[in-house]
Formats: C-alpha cells, structure tokens, sequence
C-alpha cells in the first residue's frame, strides 16, 4: 500500500472511494482514502486488473497535488471576476457573432487526453452535429494519432488488439520508441516481473538512448535516429528470406502481401542494407531478427518514438506488417501494441474527438456514418467534412481564418510544436476561451475568458486505457469556488447558442448512456449477411461497441468495474481481439500496407549540426500543473537539463552541470547540461515539462518545427536539429523564500515548490552593480535581516526574518561553489531563529549536525544517493536487500533502474 510516510497507517480511518490515476495511458486503479472532504492518502486498486495494486512514484503522490493553491475559482472575461451568466453569455455570443459573420470553420475546439470521455462527447457533439464545424481536435494528436491511422489501415479501425497480460505471457518482448520504465511504470514493473519469472523471456529494447527501459533488456539497439521504417522493412524482408512467413495466415485472413513485401525488399533487402540504414551492428540486429523468427510469442510495444515522426503512420505499419506476415496477432502473447500517452487518449478516439473523426469510431468517408450520427443526434448543423488537425488549426488561428478558439484542459502555449508561434496565434486571436483548474499558465495568459474547471477528484465520469479497459473516475472532494465540469460548461454555452434539445443532460451519466447507445446505433449485422459481402460500416459490425453499458443506472455506472470493450448483450470476450482472423474491414481481411521508408524532414547540417530529441522524465507529467506541486516529485529531477554524451560535450566545450544554450531556427533554451553515456552521438535529449511558469528559458518545444505526418497530423517531436553552447556565466544564486516571487530577470532561473515555500536557482552574464539593489528589484527583504558581502562583491548572502522566522535567504557568488539548500530550506520551519543561527545562515554551514542523503533516487521513501551508497560500502549488495533495509524500490518500482546502476 502506498502509504505517505507523514500519515501512519493507524490513524488512516477514512472512508475509501475507487477511482481511476489522472496520469498515463496505463490507467491504474487507485483507492482515495478521504477524511473531512480531503484526500489524505491513496493506495493502489489491489482489485483493479491493470495495476493489481501499485502505483507509480505520481500516482501515489496524488494526495499532495490536491490543495487549492493556484486555482481558478471563478469566470473571468478580460482580467476581471464576472458571475457564470455574464461568462456563458459572452462566449455563446462570441462564438455566436462570428459564426454569423464568418462562417462555423472560423470556430475550433482544442481538447485533452486528460479531460474525460464525457467531457469529449459533449465537445464533439456542440461542434460536429449543432455549430456544423469538423473544428474538435485534441492534444491526443501529439502522442498517438500516428498509430490510430495505422490501426485504420491495416485493422479497419482504430483497434488495440491486445491487452496488458500479453507483455508477460510473450517470450519476446520488442519495446521501440518507448522508455516504458519512466512513462509508463507500472507496464514496467509487470513486464520486469514477468521476466524475473520467466529468465529465458527475451526482451529488446530499439531506441537512439539507452534508457531506464534497458535495464531488463538482453539487447539494445541504438538505432540511427528516425530510421524505425527501415528497420521492420528489413524484418519483413528477413521474415521472407528465412521461412518466417505464415503463407496460411496471409492467404486466408490478410490482402496486400506481396505489394508490402515488394516495398520492403526495394527499401531493405538484406540484414546488411538495413543495419547500414539504421546505424547498427549488424550481427545485433541479426539476434533481433533471428528472435522475431523463432518465438511465435511475440509483443510490439510502440510509443512516441514511432508516432513522433513524419513518416510515423508508416512506421506503424511496417510494425504491423511484420506481425500479420508471421501471424503474431490475436493470440495470447502475440501482437503489435500501441501504448497511449494520456489516460483519456483512448476515450477521446472512442467519441470523435480527433478532427479527422465522426463520432463512435466512425470518420467520413462513408456518407452513410455521416447520416447515422446526424439521424441518432438528430444535428441540426451536421458537419460532412473533417477539420484542421492541431498544427493546421493553430496556423489557421495565426492567419484570422479562425477567429475563436476554446481549449479545455490542456496547455499548448508549452506543448506544441514551435510553441512560441502558439503564443503568438493566440494573442492575434480575437476570441480565446480556456476552461482550466489552473489559473496561471502559459496558456491562460493568452485568454480572453478563463472558465474555472473541475478536476481530478471532484469530477465524475470515464476513462479508458491503452488496452481498451474502461475505468471510472469518481469524486470524493467538495468542488471549490464556482467551478463546474467541463461538460457541464460546454451543456450551458451550447443552451446559449440555442442548442437547448441536444444538451439537457443532467449529470454525467446521462453523457455516457448516450455515448454508449450511439456505439450499438444501427451497429447490428443482419441476418444472413457475412463480411465478404462487402456492406457498409453504418450497416454492419462496428468493433467498437459498448452499447451493453447504456442500460446501466447510476448506481450501477457508478460501481461499474473495470471492463475492455467491446461491450455488449452477448458478452463476447474482450481480452483480445481478432483471435478469429476476422477483422473490421470490409471483407474481413487485414491490409499489409507497403512502405516507403524515410527519414527525417529536417536533416542536421552545419549550422545545426545535432539531433534534439524531446520526452519525459520519470517523475513529471505534461507541463507540471499537477506533479509541480508534490515536493517529492521535485527532488529526483528539479532544474530542466538537456543530456548529451562526453563526445559531443567535448567537441562543443561544454562541462557537467554548466549552463548551456540549445538553439533552433525556432527559438532558444537555456538548460543546465547533463553529461551521460546513455545518449547517442550526434543526439541531445530534453524534457519536455518544464513551462515559463517554472524556468525562464526552458519550454523544448519551442525548438521543434512543425513538420508533421502528412496522413494523421502528427508532428515530428523526436528529430529536430538544433545547435549548443556553453554560456559564460558572472553570477550564480539561490533564493529561498516563503512566498513565490514574480519571474526574474536572470539568464537562467529554475523555481522549485519547497515545504515552507520556493527555491529559486539563478544565474546570469552579468554581475548586479549591486546585490542590495538588485535584490529589491526581485523582493522586498523588510527591515529585519542580516547580510554578508566580500570586499569585492565576489559573494554576497542576505537573509530577512519576520516575527524572528526566517522569511528570504538570498546567496549569490561568481565562483563555481554553491552551498546545499537541504538544510537551508529545514530552517523554515523553525519558528524563531537565534543570533548564532542567524549567522549560520549567512555562513551556509549547519549548526548543528546534519546528514546529506545526497540526490534523491527512490521518490516513493525519498531516499538519496549517498544512503544507498553508504548501505552499499556497508555490504548490501543486492536492490532487494536495499529495499529491506531503506525501502527504496520496494513501492513502484521506479528507481529500480539507477539502484541497480549504483549497485
């Protein structure tokens, strides 16, 4: 159980209410322990068949993030407080006026994968069947539309086949582009179970770093960066040249073989081509191959690393190529698996919420699935044609093509691609609602109308996983201010606008019992009729049907387990699907789709001669809304850094923890470096979380071009050249202070939550004329403090007390050395100070004795580096027996990888 190590158990005598992890695509069930109307602690769903009781290092910090602090409690409509009324009426009215004006396309939804499933149906519903607009896209498009549109192709429609239990019963288990161990922990964990279980299970991991993911791994291929497609021609080849084909399977359940195999052996024919293609030894991708030959049991796990890239829908077919061609699919232990990024990202596919969907996994290419969700929604405005994907719809936006925008639950001003163009799109729009649980964001600084939202733990409704399970998220928490559901928000704008019939939906659950009756709408075979007959989608069998669900009361959708679709009254098994060879296209039969592999739009050269990829790190999540303020998912990783290898650091003079420049055409980041011999040559790597509300200088994709996949609209977030160096700094700092002070006017600063306040790291070119002065530009320090400054301004420490607490400590040095805040941040808590500790402060040198955990490795028990260490010198010599005596690694499972590193 997942306990804070703050609460004893003992006293935890709350009541319990299940819900669902607001974090990744795994979709962990969690236990809200809740006392008083407050989340006290949360523990894993020991019941919950996805993490059969674990949570990763977020999600069992999830009782931390719940405080009020930064809320958006009430409307605002230009900077000032309104009632609802006058907030829905001016959004109806815009929305309204330029639509009357200009068309219902000058008009877009911007969604989340972290909204729920009801809150996308209600979005996609007011656009697509009342305003008349195809104008819903969704930040889903940035992590795995790629591998929808590659599902289309080959499976008919947008189908996972398989399903989490697969990863441990494969005895070979390819991970590509996916660092799983941070991304997606508890995936992890059972696959890392699984083969501890089962030694000879195999498991290879294909990515350009050598990540946390590696650390289970019998093989790693450091692969050329982009260079995916390549690889699985080269298998589909490899397959051909050495009896690895299913000729039965092909011939009786697929169509397009030879032309899929053509295209492979023109691109990749031989082993050699391909590991001269992908950068590889060849005798290590030979073992690949030559695993994926043998082992009839064998799961693809694909992530970003595939669906980032311009050719990333292509990349997923050649992954699915390569399992139809063998006949790894539908069966237990074999099939290709895209994991989502979002815990929502799988609903919001289910209702439409791409703008290249319909509704009910449904698109538009069929007339007939246009009249079927106009006739079940009974539209007056049905839309017949797609919408502007993400980077089309915010190109749209800077060009005034579309004149109002309302982005719900998500910050792209941080998350899209060349991010600063965003902001600037935005402020020429000339109507932007946000509807956000957060006040300040980079996002919501560019709003016209702020609408304050609920969120995790006071909403109710769904999700679903990236194995098609379908989970509910419950409320425990009173909601605060006047903040109302987005569904609710989008019922009310569209009553406005005069859709009063469509949206009289009283509570959540009369949302999703007609998304779940949409799903059966007209969805029933006919007698008689089979899949060679060639009948249209709208009169046939749709996979995905949860119809079974629209009966279900409220008490019973509000205890409704978790369960895969498809859902209906004949109750078939979900667990995985196309066990039959029966798929959902017309005819029945899968498509192999032939590829032409390509690299990256944007190659490196001279200028810019190196490759930034960009991702997660293990302990936050998107843009550090939530995860920023749980202190222990600060203290693994808490200033933005950009890694690169000892061979790039050298070739560019860049030393370990220096502050460094990374530069696009697109715009400039200013990160400390992080030496590793994880990354590739020729390669960079950075997170992608950091936001302007948390570093000055630091939002990676504000480096990345917007080139994007000309078939789902992806763009390539994985390969974008970029060019570093070092930055000659005058001054280093730090600030500690119990109130949040404004941005700063530093070269580099970096804010961290502390217990009792802020840390504030700085650096700059040049050296203040003088530390007193500068410092009141940042703060007022009050008239009760000490300082301490060198004759020549070389240091200078000043700290300010209120009510003889200490309230500010500021230290500034243009040397190299910079005091450990540890102890500096503990004497916050204390309520009074002494004359000989006040000067201790200025000394940065504890007082009393102290001990320096060093750098926190395990978040769960934070427990640090030289404690490991120290058990280490005193004999430990295995994670498990440093589980039993400092707990570290014995909760998610997280810092594994680096213990076993030090070990």
């Amino acid at each position: 159980m997942n306990t804070p190590a703050n609460i004893p158990t003992a006293e935890i005598t709350a009541s319990t209410v299940k819900t669902t992890c607001p974090y990744c695509g795994v979709g962990c069930g969690v236990d809200a322990k809740v006392s008083d109307g407050r989340l006290i602690a949360v523990s894993g769903s020991q019941d919950h068949p996805t993490n059969r009781g674990r949570l990763c290092v977020k999600g069992s910090s999830l009782h931390e993030t719940t405080s009020l602090e930064g809320r958006l409690l009430e409307p605002q409509v230009n900077g000032l407080p309104v009632s609802w009324d006058q907030a829905i009426g001016h959004v109806a009215d815009g929305f309204n006026q330029i639509i009357r004006e200009h068309g219902q396309d000058a008009v877009a939804f911007y969604l989340s994968g972290q909204i729920l499933t009801e809150d996308y149906y209600v979005a996609n519903k007011l656009m697509k069947g009342f305003i008349g607009s195809g104008n819903v896209d969704t930040n889903s498009r940035l992590c795995m539309s790629s591998a929808v549109t590659a599902h289309k192709r080959a499976f008919g429609a947008d189908v996972v086949p398989g399903c989490y239990e697969d990863l441990e019963l494969a005895d070979l288990l390819i991970l590509v582009g996916s660092n799983a161990a941070w991304a997606h922990p508890i995936v992890y964990q059972r696959i890392a179970a699984a083969k501890q279980a089962r030694p000879e299970m195999k498991v290879v991991v294909i990515d350009p770093r050598r990540t946390a993911t590696c650390d289970i791994a019998d093989i790693h291929l450091p692969l050329k960066p982009g260079s995916d497609g390549y690889l699985f021609s080269g298998l589909l080849s490899y397959l051909a040249d050495n009896d690895g084909l299913d000729n039965g399977y092909i011939k009786q359940h697929t169509d397009g073989f030879n032309e899929a195999l053509k295209a492979a052996q023109t691109s990749s024919p031989d082993l050699l081509t391909t590991a001269s293609q992908c950068e590889l030894e060849p005798t290590l991708l030979e073992q690949v191959f030559d695993l994926f030959l043998n082992n009839d049991r064998c799961v693809t796990l694909f992530s970003q690393g595939i669906n980032q890239s311009s050719t990333g829908v292509d990349k997923g077919n050649a992954i699915i190529n390569c399992h139809l061609a063998s006949g790894k699919i539908g069966k237990p232990g074999a099939t290709p698996f895209s994991i989502t990024g979002q815990p929502n990202a799988m609903g919001g596919r289910e209702v439409g919420g791409l703008a290249n969907q319909l509704a009910a996994h449904m698109d538009f290419s069929d007339p007939e699935n246009i009249d079927l969700v106009e006739s079940f929604w009974q539209a007056p405005n049905m839309t017949h044609t797609e919408g502007l994907k993400a980077v089309d719809m915010f190109r749209a936006v800077n060009e005034g093509k579309i004149k109002a925008i309302w982005i719900i639950g998500t910050n792209p001003v941080v998350s899209m691609p060349d991010s600063n163009f965003i902001r600037e799109a935005l402020q020429r729009c000339e109507l932007v609602v946000v509807s956000d649980c957060n006040e300040i964001t980079d996002t919501t600084l560019c709003a016209n109308v702020l609408l304050p939202a609920t969120t995790w733990g006071e909403k109710e409704g769904t999700t679903t996983n990236s194995e098609r399970r379908i989970s509910r998220q419950n409320s425990f928490l009173p909601i605060p201010g006047s903040a109302r559901h987005d569904w609710q928000i989008l019922c009310d704008v569209a009553k406005k606008m005069g859709f009063s019939e469509g949206f009289n939906f009283t509570d959540s659950g009369a949302v999703f019992r007609e998304h779940a009756k949409l799903s059966g709408y007209r969805n029933t075979l006919p007698k008689g009729k089979l899949h060679k007959e060639k009948l249209s989608k709208s009169k046939g069998q749709r996979l995905f049907n949860i119809s079974a669900l629209s009966l279900l009361s409220d008490t019973e959708l509000h205890n409704l387990p978790p369960q895969q679709w498809p859902v209906t009254n004949s109750r078939q098994d979900s667990t995985r699907l196309f066990s039959d060879g029966q798929f959902a296209t017309i005819d029945g039969r899968a498509r192999l789709i032939p590829i032409q592999p390509a690299l990256p739009a944007f190659p490196t050269d001279t200028e810019f001669p190196l490759v930034l990829n960009t991702g997660r790190i293990r302990d936050q999540w998107h843009t550090m809304t939530r995860t920023g303020k749980a202190l222990r998912l600060l203290n693994h990783i808490d200033e933005p850094y950009v890694e690169l290898t000892d061979s790039d650091a050298q070739r560019f003079g860049v030393e370990q923890g220096a502050i460094v420049e990374v530069s696009s055409p697109l715009g400039r980041c200013v990160v400390k470096a992080m030496i590793s011999p994880a990354q590739r040559e020729g390669s960079l790597f950075m997170p992608i979380h950091w936001s302007d509300q948390f570093a000055a200088h630091a939002r990676a994709d504000s480096l990345i071009h917007p080139v994007k996949d000309s078939l789902s609209g992806q763009p390539e977030s994985k390969h974008s050249p970029v060019k570093i160096r070092p930055l000659a700094m005058a001054w280093q700092g730090v600030i500690l202070s119990r109130n949040e002070l404004p941005s700063l006017a530093t070269e580099y600063w970096c804010k961290t939550a502390t217990e009792y306040g802020y840390r504030y790291e700085l650096a700059d070119a040049t050296q203040p004329i003088s530390w007193p002065q500068w410092l009141q530009t940042v703060t007022d320090p009050g008239e009760d403090y000490v300082e301490l400054s060198s004759s020549g301004s070389e240091l200078y420490r000043l700290a300010s007390f209120m009510n003889d607490r200490l309230e500010l400590l500021f230290m500034a040095t243009t040397g190299s050395s910079k005091p450990t805040h540890n102890w500096l941040a503990e004497q916050f808590a204390k309520t009074s100070l002494n004359q000989e500790q006040r000067l201790g402060l200025l000394s940065a040198r504890a007082v009393e004795p102290t001990e320096d955990v060093g750098a926190i490795v395990c978040a769960c028990f934070q427990v640090g580096e030289n404690s490991i260490k120290q058990a280490i010198a005193e004999g430990v010599d295995s994670s498990e027996k440093l589980a039993e005596k400092l707990k570290c690694g014995s909760n998610c499972g997280s810092c594994l990888p680096e213990i076993k590193a030090l070990l």
